[in-house]
């Protein structure tokens, strides 16, 4: 015979099992699409290429070149000799609505 505290023990293994498994399966796809992005050198044709894309954006693409640190370039903890730089950060600000039944914005 199997007690009701098994059964609910069960079904929230399987319940949380499923949630787990969907989001390993949609993250996995963004991953796929990520590896699959075109690889695009860093020169005079860059700028063309993004003017005449959807949206002037290239959704996911590896940028291949050599490309100079604003400031100072970004070393490694882990490994010795490897240095980065980011290129742009994006803050995008959302319009506030105040809310009259909450009191907030």
């Amino acid at each position: 015979p199997i007690t009701p505290g098994e059964l609910l023990c069960l079904g929230s293994s399987l319940a949380f099992s499923g949630l787990f498994y969907y989001m390993y399966r949609k993250k996995a796809k963004v991953v796929a699409r990520i590896q699959e992005a075109p690889k695009l050198q860093v020169d005079d044709d860059l700028p063309a290429l993004v003017s005449v894309a959807e949206g002037r954006c290239l959704p996911y693409v590896a940028l291949e070149g050599i490309v100079l640190p604003a400031q100072a370039a970004l070393t490694s903890h882990y490994h010795e000799g490897l240095q980065g730089v980011i290129q742009k950060l994006l803050l995008k600000e959302h319009r506030l609505i105040w809310n009259s039944l909450a009191r907030s914005w």
